[in-house]
């Protein structure tokens, strides 16, 4: 049976061009290349950057995305991945719905199996990282997703980066139900199954959507140490619409994917954690409206994990209430 074969996609907004040269260096020098490097631009043109191989597709975007609809354009680009121009056209309200189309004119070799995405100032720190994402798809043809351990300079992983509820032993591999944003592997064929990143959210709380839908569907999810993405130590409320899409989301997440009995309990717990943690009272009134608009405005398609999920969940160590 062949290996899988691994693309790359990283977004960026072209405001970090040294760290973004850094990373697509160490994408480069891995000891199992990738078939496909697909560098998307949010509202960034991306001429600055050299191409630096025949494997790597900038695709400019004239509107910013978000991140996961950014990652969307760039996993539609993999699915016809080979040699060619790619051109992104289409109408985008980032409030909202998002329609684009990626027209990809290749020479087509085949689709990738697995899909790497990563942060624009994250670094991959060692050269055998692709080949130990391949290794483990290829032993489990029902794992999903493997999340990577993320680590600032000097090698520390705050807690919020451990994908689980215990995270005093950030090197304790396993099964979660979680996974982080910044450094990640998603098998296509789940993402087939499951469907995309969910654009409307634009940023917080994409991946507990896509993990729960994975969950949801029989695939697993796996904490891998070893894989590290350097990165460095910063707060997400360090962007501005960091409150209230925050609270937007993760009403959306609940109205999407929790039954009905958990919605109120979900909410009302994040409600009683945010009031106990925010300790800004302008942040505090951004994450209410946020709420608030969450509440109101529609939240796109329901599909209800099964109780099953739930228990499966509960077992893993993380209910879908936390």
């Amino acid at each position: 049976m062949p290996l899988p074969r691994i693309g790359v996609v990283i977004v960026t907004m072209g405001t970090r061009p040294r760290e973004l040269d850094a990373l697509l260096a160490s994408v480069e020098k891995q000891d199992v290349p990738a078939a496909r490097v697909v560098l998307v631009g949010n509202a960034t043109p991306l001429t600055g950057i050299a191409t630096g191989s025949a494997r790597l597709t900038k695709i400019p975007l004239k509107e910013n995305l978000g991140c996961p609809g950014g990652r969307n354009v760039g996993i539609e680009a993999l699915r016809d991945s080979g040699e060619g121009e790619v051109k992104v056209e289409g109408d985008v309200d980032v409030e909202g719905d998002v329609d684009v189309d990626v027209d990809v004119d290749v020479d087509v070799d085949g689709e990738v199996d697995v899909v790497v995405e990563l942060d624009d100032d994250g670094l991959l720190i060692a050269d055998d990282v692709f080949r130990k994402v391949r290794q483990l798809f290829a032993e489990d043809p029902r794992l999903g997703i493997i999340g990577f351990r993320v680590a600032d300079e000097h090698g520390h992983t705050e807690r919020r980066w451990v994908p689980r509820l215990h995270a005093d032993d950030p090197m304790r591999r396993g099964p979660v139900t979680a996974f982080l944003g910044g450094g990640h592997a998603l098998s296509m064929p789940m993402l087939r199954e499951i469907g995309l990143w969910p654009a409307e959210f634009f940023f917080g709380h994409e991946e507990s959507d896509l993990a729960w839908r994975a969950l949801d569907a029989g695939w697993r999810i796996h904490y891998e140490p070893e894989l590290v993405l350097q990165h460095p130590k910063t707060s997400p409320a360090r962007h501005a619409v960091y409150y209230r899409f925050t609270a937007r989301n993760r009403v959306w997440l609940a109205r999407r994917r929790l039954p009905v009995p958990l919605i109120p309990v979900y909410l009302g717990v994040w409600i009683v954690l945010t009031t106990a943690r925010t300790r800004s009272l302008a942040g505090l009134r951004a994450w209410w409206g946020g709420f608030v608009e969450g509440v109101r405005t529609p939240c796109g398609p329901r599909g209800p994990m099964s109780w099953r999920t739930v228990w499966r969940m509960t077992r893993l160590g993380r209910p879908p209430i936390l």
